[in-house]
Parts: structure tokens; C-alpha cells; sequence
């Protein structure tokens, strides 16, 4: 062999190696860079809940309104000698606030006046009426007298005739007293029914709590005018017992079914992070809402707020629990989720688990909570392969699901995902670190 087909062999030996060589760093190497990510497999207890979103509101709320017309002169004082305000506590027949009451102060002399005229005229009617009474007694006796000596030829039929005009006029002066007297009174009635309207008028200046409780909001000022129309203008919002308060849940329709009365529900606040608190379900409204196609029931949950740590009108994160175990095997949900690429299954285990699907040809069967209850399977390392455990999974809590029957042990470590190293030679030549780097072959 001349030089010149030395250096051509040459050649294509380096050749040869440099591709064998960068094959391996493209196909081997990442290969071994593959690492799964585990969990372990242990006991422990798992609670199935509905989470949904609330807001804290007071049990029982009045709404303290003005019946009259007028400008607010003053408010009133709490049980520490303080003006009324947002987070008084105040109690029943308590003066919260004070309208301009001078034109309704008028309103009550006059009418008070007036009853005052009718129970005079009530008197003079009554006077009256025994002036009556006296004349018709003695014109009869006059009509008697006369008519006895008329008799007897001694008057004349003039005189017989103007006795009894007399006495036919005092009984009817008489009737006519009486329905005077009837007339007054009930003027009188009148009267005294516009005075006690005009006296309410008055005391509806005052405004006074209606029950004993917390002012959760004062939605008027000193000098600003209150108008009463159609309606009551709201001047306070008092809640009865803020020891007692309530969480308004919207539930989606697709949950409200295995929410029942009595349920055990926690919920988080925002104001106090990490610090779980409980209620119990209570009653469940009929109403429902709908937003963009959404269905929406409310659910009140009733909380008890004794040490007073909670406030009305947080948004609440409620869980309704659903339902409970205890001391079971759990796995994570992504240990159920996640399949091996084919590559990493030993060929024969692979083979025998094709066959038992060909048997069997059933799918996982679904219990009436939606949770399945057929066979499924988590995947553990075996050497450089990975195998699959047939297992019945339970409960689920969204996060772990229980594990019961198949050859699952406690501490087991059960496949959750894998990852896939960084290539480092694409790093030393520059390559984008945002360049998308892709995993095995999901299920």
C-alpha cells in the first residue's frame, strides 16, 4: 500500500471515531443522565374535603334607619362615655344619634293645643247638654200645667199652643245637645290621635338602638341631612354578637351534593396565616347564582368567634370534610400518574404485563365519589430497569391517594417523574439555557 492510501485509512478511522465518539456523548451519556425523582410510600391519615372560598359575616345584622326628615345635630354616647362610632358596643334603648327635632317640637304644640280646645269644647258640650236637659224638664211641666187648665176653658188655645211648641223645642234642644256633645268628643279623639303622631314624630328624632351589640358601621356625619321617603335612609349597621359569626361559601353545583347540615369544615384567614380554625355547616340556600354559565350555591357555615380574633367580612379558604382515614398507606397522586418510557421496562416484565391486559381487558372501575377503586399501578427502580406494582387505590385528598391490597410496603420508594440533566457540553459551547429540553415519552 502506497502513502498516499495510508493517510486515506488514516482518515477514515478518525472519521469513524469522532462520530462513535460524539454519538456517545449525544445518546449514551444523556441516557445515563436520567434520574427519577422518589417518594416514599408511608402511613399516615388523609382527609377528603371540598375546598371553595367565603366571606366571615355576622350572624344577625340590624339595620338602624331613620322614620323622619332632618339634619343630624349630635351622636350619642357609649357605655365609656365615648361618641358613637365604627366598633361601639352599645345596648338596647341606648341614643345614638339625634336629628333637628324643632320643626316636629312645633308640630306637637299645636297639636297638643288642639286636644287641649276639644276637651274644652267636650265641657262646654256637656254644659250645654245639662241647660238642655233643665229647660225640656220644665217646659214639660209648663205643657202639663197648661194642658190640665185648658181643660177646664181657663187658657186660651194661644197659650196651650205656644206651651207645647216650648216644650217640642226643648226636647229637640236636648237631642241636638247630645250629638253636640258626641260631635266634641270625638274631635277630642281626633285631637289626641294627632298629637300622639306628632309626639312619635318627635321621639323618632332620637334614634335609639334596637338591640344590644356592636356598630359595625355609622354611614352618616354631624350636619349632614337624612331624607325619609319611600324608604328608611340607613344611619348605623349593628351586629347583635360578633361571638357568633358566619362564613358565606359559594359552592359549585358539582359539589353541592355531598355538602349536608352538621358537616366538620376548617378554614384559613389571611389575617391570621398558619392558624386553622373550625365551624360546622349549617344551612344551605336554595337561591342559587349563576356567573358565566357557573352555578353557585351558598352555604352558611356557622363559626364560634369567642375569643374574638375574627372579624366580619374576611375572606375565608374553607374545606368541607368529606370524608376520613386513619393510619393508612399513602402514595403521592403523581406516583399513580406517571409511566416509565418503554425503554426502561425490563422486556420480559413487559411482555407478562402486556398479556395480563389482554386477559383481562378491564379498566379501573370508579367508586359513586368519583375516586377509583380498580387496579392501578405505581413504579419502584428495579437495577436499571423499573417495575410496576399492581395496587387498589381509595381515598384522595388531591394530593395523596390510599393505598390498599398489591405488594406496596411501607417505605417503599415509588416513581414520581424524572429528570434529565443538563447537557454540560451544549453549556460549554454557548447553547441557550432557554433552549427546551425534553424528557422521556409520557404515557
Amino acid at each position: 500500500m502506497n502513502l498516499s492510501g495510508k493517510k486515506a485509512v488514516l482518515l477514515i478511522s478518525a472519521v469513524i471515531i469522532v462520530i462513535a465518539l460524539t454519538g456517545w456523548a449525544l445518546f449514551g451519556k444523556n441516557g445515563d443522565s436520567v434520574k427519577y425523582r422518589t417518594a416514599i410510600a408511608k402511613k399516615g391519615d388523609l382527609d377528603a374535603t371540598i375546598s371553595a372560598t367565603g366571606t366571615i359575616e355576622p350572624e344577625e345584622l340590624v339595620d338602624v334607619g331613620a322614620q323622619v326628615a332632618g339634619k343630624i345635630l349630635s351622636f350619642g354616647k357609649d357605655g365609656s362615655g365615648k361618641l358613637i362610632d365604627y366598633g361601639s358596643v352599645v345596648e338596647e334603648g341606648m341614643r345614638l344619634a339625634l336629628i333637628d327635632d324643632s320643626l316636629y317640637r312645633y308640630d306637637r304644640d299645636q297639636a297638643h293645643a288642639a286636644f287641649e280646645q276639644a276637651k274644652a269644647d267636650i265641657l262646654i258640650a256637656e254644659a250645654e247638654l245639662g241647660q238642655a236637659d233643665t229647660k225640656l224638664t220644665q217646659t214639660e211641666r209648663e205643657w202639663t200645667r197648661t194642658k190640665k187648665a185648658g181643660g177646664k176653658d181657663v187658657i186660651s188655645e194661644t197659650d196651650l199652643d205656644a206651651a207645647l211648641s216650648a216644650y217640642e223645642s226643648a226636647k229637640d234642644g236636648l237631642s241636638l245637645s247630645k250629638a253636640r256633645l258626641i260631635q266634641t268628643k270625638k274631635a277630642a279623639v281626633k285631637a289626641e290621635s294627632l298629637l300622639k303622631k306628632a309626639q312619635q314624630n318627635l321621639d323618632y328624632c332620637t334614634i335609639i338602638s334596637p338591640v344590644n351589640g356592636v356598630i359595625i358601621d355609622r354611614r352618616v356625619n354631624i350636619g349632614q341631612t337624612v331624607v325619609s321617603s319611600m324608604s328608611a335612609p340607613s344611619l348605623f349597621l349593628i351586629a347583635k354578637d360578633l361571638k357568633k359569626l358566619q362564613i358565606w361559601v359559594a359552592v359549585n353545583e358539582a359539589d353541592i351534593g355531598r355538602i349536608k347540615p352538621k358537616q366538620s369544615v376548617s378554614f384559613t384567614v389571611d389575617a391570621w396565616p398558619g392558624e386553622v380554625f373550625k365551624g360546622e355547616t349549617g344551612k344551605i340556600r336554595l337561591n342559587a347564582t349563576m356567573t358565566q354559565n357557573v352555578v353557585t350555591y351558598t352555604v352558611e357555615v356557622n363559626i364560634d368567634n369567642s375569643d374574638g380574633k375574627l372579624l366580619p367580612y374576611l375572606s375565608a379558604n374553607v374545606k368541607f370534610l368529606i370524608d376520613s382515614r386513619k393510619d393508612i398507606l399513602l402514595v403521592p397522586n403523581a406516583s399513580i400518574r406517571w409511566s416509565p418510557n418503554e425503554d426502561n421496562i425490563d422486556p420480559d416484565l413487559k411482555k407478562k404485563k402486556r398479556g395480563d391486559n389482554a386477559a383481562t381487558g378491564s379498566e379501573p372501575k370508579k367508586s359513586a365519589d368519583g375516586n377509583s377503586v380498580g387496579n392501578a399501578s405505581v413504579w419502584v427502580k428495579d437495577g436499571r430497569y423499573v417495575k410496576s406494582i399492581a395496587v387498589t387505590t381509595g381515598l384522595t385528598d388531591g394530593s395523596n391517594t390510599e393505598i390498599s391490597g398489591g405488594d406496596l410496603k411501607e417505605g417503599t420508594e415509588v416513581i414520581i417523574g424524572e429528570e434529565v440533566a443538563e447537557d454540560k457540553n451544549s453549556k460549554s459551547q454557548g447553547g441557550s439555557p432557554f433552549t427546551p429540553k425534553f424528557g422521556r415519552k409520557p404515557r
